[in-house]
């Protein structure tokens, strides 16, 4: 009698509702959407934007309508709500949602050997500092930005995207199930460097045979151990010793330009 009524309570459970997809991104100001419009076109799906912006949205506008996709001008106040902020600057666009493409092997893609910098984030939790990041990385010429698979590494969302006015578009960004082999198997076709707080070597004793692979981590922790033994070297910012460090963003900027990154 008890197998009779679980049997029936099973065969009464409803199914298993699929995973929900993603939410699509929220791609807010000038810069963010200009480059989203310029590099992946057919993954926005409406745009927004206020009276102030209409001559910025007008060409946007006539390519949405060409594929039949919504756009409308609306009011600061909506704007608002639609994009979650009121940092929105005056236009958002609403596109597919966009992550970080898994390394499916062993392989690097051309994409990460492609230029004589490429940063990998490990640890890096904060969009605000990976948006940064990938800016300057796009400034100074990178074509790949690496992210680790540790879990308080930030992915791309709608505050990266805003705070890297465009430089995401701009680069091919990845992520290593698992980035110590992943670093280990790059030694040969580029060297693998940690930034640190200190204990490095100065950006100048760098040997330049080879392109770089500038790994950053969590500003609190600093790069896991195994992360640290995969690199070949240490590198560490020389300072005035007034304040102890930089803030990632910022120090990841000065390095790129001091490891010659736009070369």
């Amino acid at each position: 009698m008890h197998w009779l009524i679980r049997s029936i309570a099973l065969q009464s459970d409803p199914a298993p509702h699929p995973p929900r997809p993603p939410e699509p991104n929220r791609i807010c100001g000038t810069a963010p959407v200009r480059a989203l419009f310029q590099r992946r076109p057919q993954q926005v799906l409406r745009l927004f934007y206020t009276a102030e912006k209409r001559r910025l949205a007008g060409p946007l506008c006539a390519q949405l309508a060409r594929s039949r996709r919504p756009y409308r001008e609306v009011p600061a106040e909506e704007l608002a709500r639609i994009a979650g902020t009121q940092h929105h600057g005056g236009i958002c666009a609403i596109a597919v949602a966009h992550f970080a493409s898994p390394l499916a092997g062993p392989g690097l893609p051309a994409g990460l050997l492609a230029a004589p910098l490429l940063p990998v984030l490990d640890g890096i939790g904060n969009p605000h500092n990976l948006g940064a990041i990938a800016r300057s990385a796009a400034f100074f010429g990178c074509r790949a930005l690496l992210l680790s698979a540790d879990r308080r590494q930030a992915d791309l969302s709608d505050a990266a995207f805003r705070t890297a006015e465009g430089g995401l578009e701009q680069l091919e960004v990845w992520r290593a199930r698992d980035l110590p082999a992943l670093l280990r198997g790059m030694r040969g076709s580029l060297l693998t460097v940690a930034a640190v707080a200190a204990g490095g070597a100065p950006p100048a004793a760098l040997p330049r045979d080879r392109p770089i692979a500038l790994v950053l981590g969590n500003e609190e922790h600093g790069l896991p151990p195994a992360t640290l033994e995969a690199c070949e070297a240490r590198l560490t910012l020389p300072g005035s010793g007034l304040v102890e460090s930089l803030n990632v963003a910022a120090a990841a900027a000065v390095l790129f330009h001091a490891l010659g990154g736009a070369a």
